[in-house]
This record gives structure tokens, C-alpha cells and sequence, in this order.
């Protein structure tokens, strides 16, 4: 069995051994070398050739953030970020995402987490996952921070936007990856689009309401963190914040938006199978529900629950553009998805049944 090589890159002593220890313990991970700083991880990739790197995002002489890009330009490799818990770290984190980064890992307690040993197996799983990545969609552009805000091609509303007068509301679901895969999609949606968008992205506490203003600065929609109790209006989407379920529910003739800590589905809060199943009792609306990249299953029950109550689309990422094919390949299988559709045109398949 051929062992994952893996770079622990880090600038604190302690967290590179206990990373590197928790990874050595795994018979599929093999740590090649670890880095200090981003120089020095530039020089060892070259070197060992790792399959995976794990990346502080906050380092000394060169940060995280600026490893990253040169990795992505040079020789992209699946990389996982190491962050705290903090408003910059979360920032920060978000933008490695869009970077290229596969994934990321927060670490328990500040800069040098004594208490690391409490997220280990999920260092590991997270670090297995990586080396199984599909980069091939992973495309950096040089100076990328400095791309002005809103450079994204939008799709023109129809003059005929919603001829049918049907109440519609939108729903996505996704994971490992999902952070990119969001922005490109809902950069493409217009300012005037005739729905609410709701969105479930596997993220734990602390990330949400960064990733969803750094959304907020790209996109024509507005996007934000959800709030309890909030009315859901058209031309925004809401993402659900980690570690809380989103449900809707109905106030008056309007929807709002239903927040709380119960128990975990499948090991997700939020999950997207809640979200799916609270929207399934909505029979006076259609429903476009959208499963993209991301490990597991999460979505497939609810899109069945879905697909029960009618008057519901179901759209599913292509293997081709997903980064993790795990969530739409069970969607696929269970034979609930109506169109397979590439990440770059899932806005437009959207937009085309918004309109009719």
C-alpha cells in the first residue's frame, strides 16, 4: 500500500512534533520532513516531493497565506491549513480556501494548542482526504489578492423572470472544497435574482461569518451569516453558522430562518439533510436543491424527502469540477438528482429554472 508523503510545516517546535506524531501513527500517512516557515517549505516540497503539506496560516519570515500562492502557482498539492480560532485566523483562512486550499484544521486553543491531541482523528482524516483531492479545477491566478472586488461574469435576468409566478427558493449543500465552489457560484447569480438562497457548508464554529462576508464582498447577491428568527428575502444567501442546524419555518406569509444546537446528523452541525427535509414541508414552493463537492452523504435523505414532497430540482456537481466527489456521487446513486452540471455552469441551470 503506497503511504501519502506529508510535509508538517509549522513555525512552532511542539506543534510540528505533535502533528507529525499524530500522522506517523496512520499505516497511509508517512511525514517526510517538517518546515518552519514558508521559505523553508517552499525549498523542502522541492526536495521530498510530499503528496500533502499541512500549513500554518500564521508564520514568521513568509506567512501562510503567501506559501500557499506559491505553491498553487509553481505545483499545486493538496494543502491543508492549520488556523486559530481567531477574527484574523478565520479571515485568513477563508481566503486560503479560495486560494486553493483543500481544507483546514482549527486548532483547539490559540497559536500553540496543547490540547491538540482532542482533534487528532480529525488531523488525520482530514490530511487522508487531501491526498485523494482532485486539484485538476485549481487554477491561481498570479497577484490574486489584488483582483479588484466584483470580477466576476454575472448571468442577465431574463425580462421574462419568473413568468410563472411560482414561489421558488434555492438550497445548496456542500463540504470539503465548498468554500471555492460558492464563490463560484454565487458570483454568478444576479442582484435581482427572484429567490432566497440558503446554503449548508461543513464548517465548524468562528468560520461561517468570515467566509460569508468575504462572499458578500465578491458577489451582486448579498450574502451573510444567518441570524435566528430572521425573514428570508429574495436576492440573499443565507449560510448556515457552524454548529448550528437551519431550518425554515413559516411566520405570517413569510419564511424565516430557524436556528439551534440539536444533536448532529451524521456528525454534521449544520448538517444538509435537516436543512433538505425542514424545506420538503414548503408545498407551495419549488424547491432548486444543489449538492456539491464534499465527503460522505450528507443531503442524500433529505433530497429524497425532497424529491417525496414534488416540485423539486435537484442539480449535483460533476466529478469533473468536484474536489471531493463524496456528497453528489450518493446523491447520484440514490437516484434523486436530475442534472449533473460542471461548478462553472450550475449558476446558469439555476437561473434557467428560477425563470420559467
Amino acid at each position: 500500500m503506497n503511504k501519502a508523503k506529508v510535509l508538517v510545516v509549522d513555525d512552532s517546535a511542539f506543534m510540528r512534533k505533535l502533528i507529525s506524531d499524530f500522522l506517523s501513527e496512520h499505516p497511509r500517512l508517512h511525514v517526510v520532513g517538517t518546515a518552519r516557515d514558508g521559505q523553508e517549505a517552499l525549498q523542502k516540497i522541492e526536495q521530498l516531493q510530499p503528496d500533502v503539506v499541512t500549513l500554518d496560516v500564521e508564520m514568521p519570515v513568509m506567512n501562510g497565506l503567501e506559501t500557499l500562492k506559491h505553491i498553487m502557482q509553481k505545483r499545486p498539492l493538496p494543502v491543508v491549513m492549520i488556523s486559530s480560532t481567531t477574527k484574523e485566523g478565520a479571515e485568513n483562512t477563508i481566503l486560503a480556501l479560495q486560494y486553493g486550499a483543500v481544507d483546514f484544521i482549527a486548532k483547539p486553543s490559540g497559536a500553540i494548542s496543547l490540547d491538540l491531541h482532542k482533534i487528532k482523528d480529525k488531523i488525520i482524516e482530514k490530511v487522508l482526504l487531501a491526498s485523494e483531492a482532485n486539484l485538476r479545477t485549481v487554477k491561481i491566478k498570479k497577484k490574486m489578492s489584488m483582483l479588484p472586488q466584483k470580477q466576476y461574469s454575472k448571468i442577465e435576468v431574463s425580462e421574462r423572470q419568473n413568468v410563472s409566478g411560482k414561489k421558488k427558493i434555492i438550497a445548496i449543500g456542500t463540504s470539503t472544497g465548498g468554500p471555492r465552489a460558492l464563490q463560484h457560484v454565487l458570483t454568478k447569480f444576479p442582484a435581482m435574482i427572484d429567490a432566497p438562497i440558503l446554503v449548508v457548508q461543513h464548517m465548524p464554529k468562528g468560520f461561517t461569518k468570515s467566509l460569508a462576508n468575504r462572499l458578500d464582498s465578491l458577489c451582486d447577491i448579498r450574502v451573510k451569516e444567518a441570524e435566528d428568527g430572521e425573514i428570508i428575502q429574495k436576492g440573499t444567501a443565507y449560510i448556515a453558522p457552524g454548529g448550528k442546524h437551519l431550518y425554515v419555518k413559516r411566520v405570517g406569509t413569510s419564511l424565516a430562518i430557524h436556528l439551534d444546537e440539536a444533536a448532529p446528523r451524521n456528525g454534521h452541525r449544520p448538517s444538509v439533510d435537516v436543512m433538505f427535509e425542514s424545506l420538503s414541508a414548503l408545498t407551495d414552493y419549488e424547491k432548486i436543491a444543489i449538492v456539491m463537492t464534499g465527503m460522505g452523504s450528507d443531503g442524500t435523505a433529505g433530497l429524497k424527502q425532497l424529491k417525496m414532497s414534488g416540485k423539486t430540482f435537484v442539480i449535483a456537481e460533476s466529478a469533473e469540477s468536484s474536489v471531493v466527489f463524496g456528497m453528489p456521487k450518493s446523491a447520484i446513486a440514490a437516484n434523486v438528482v436530475d442534472e449533473i452540471v460542471h461548478v462553472d455552469d450550475i449558476a446558469e441551470v439555476v437561473m434557467k429554472h428560477v425563470q420559467v
